[in-house]
Formats: structure tokens, C-alpha cells, sequence
């Protein structure tokens, strides 16, 4: 799932027709999660304004922007829908939700 302001303001949406039609959502951040998609598995909602100021931090301090490297998400969140999974008639593996950073209900 793409993050764009379409998708984010039509998360329930979104996650009600994956629902209806039988298929399993797995998104980038945890809100779609707490809205009814299935699993959610990225960096954190939050961290791209976090990042996006350490970046202009450095230009201000006079960086280059083609000299700063680009920087990969250090910790990946899970949250995983149990409810929803339940309404797909699936079983989330053991394994699975104990890795998971949140389960909901």
C-alpha cells in the first residue's frame, strides 16, 4: 500500500473493500491497522517528519544535499489485526504474533 494522502484518508475504505472481497491487507503503518487492515509492517508512523528534519538540519548546518547519504528505517513496527483476521476466517501463525510490536483485538 502506497502512502499518499488519497490512501490515508480512505483507510477504513480501503480496508472494508480488501474485507468484502475475501483479501488479506498488509500496509506500511499502524494507523491502517487500528482502521481494519489486516497486518501493518513499516518503519513507524511518525519517523518521516523525523527524519525529514534531521536532513534539513544538516543543509542549514551548510551539507550538501547530494553529499548526505541516504538513511534506512533503523526498527520496523508490526501490528497485526486480529479481528480482521478472524472476520477473513485466517489464522495468524504463533510465530508470527510473537514478533508482533502490537496485536489488536
Amino acid at each position: 500500500m502506497t502512502l499518499n494522502p488519497l490512501a490515508n484518508t480512505n483507510q477504513k475504505k480501503i480496508a472494508e473493500l480488501a474485507i468484502q472481497h475475501g483479501l488479506p491487507s498488509i500496509c506500511a503503518r499502524s494507523d491502517y491497522a487500528e482502521n481494519g487492515c489486516m497486518m501493518a509492517y513499516g518503519p513507524g508512523y511518525g519517523t518521516e517528519g523525523k527524519d525529514g528534519a534531521r536532513y534539513v538540519d544538516k543543509i542549514l548546518k551548510g551539507a550538501k544535499p547530494a553529499d548526505i547519504p541516504v538513511e534506512q528505517p533503523m526498527k520496523f513496527e508490526l501490528v497485526i489485526n486480529l479481528h480482521t483476521a478472524n472476520t477473513l476466517g485466517l489464522t495468524i501463525p504463533q510465530w508470527v504474533l510473537f514478533q508482533a510490536d502490537k496485536i489488536m483485538q
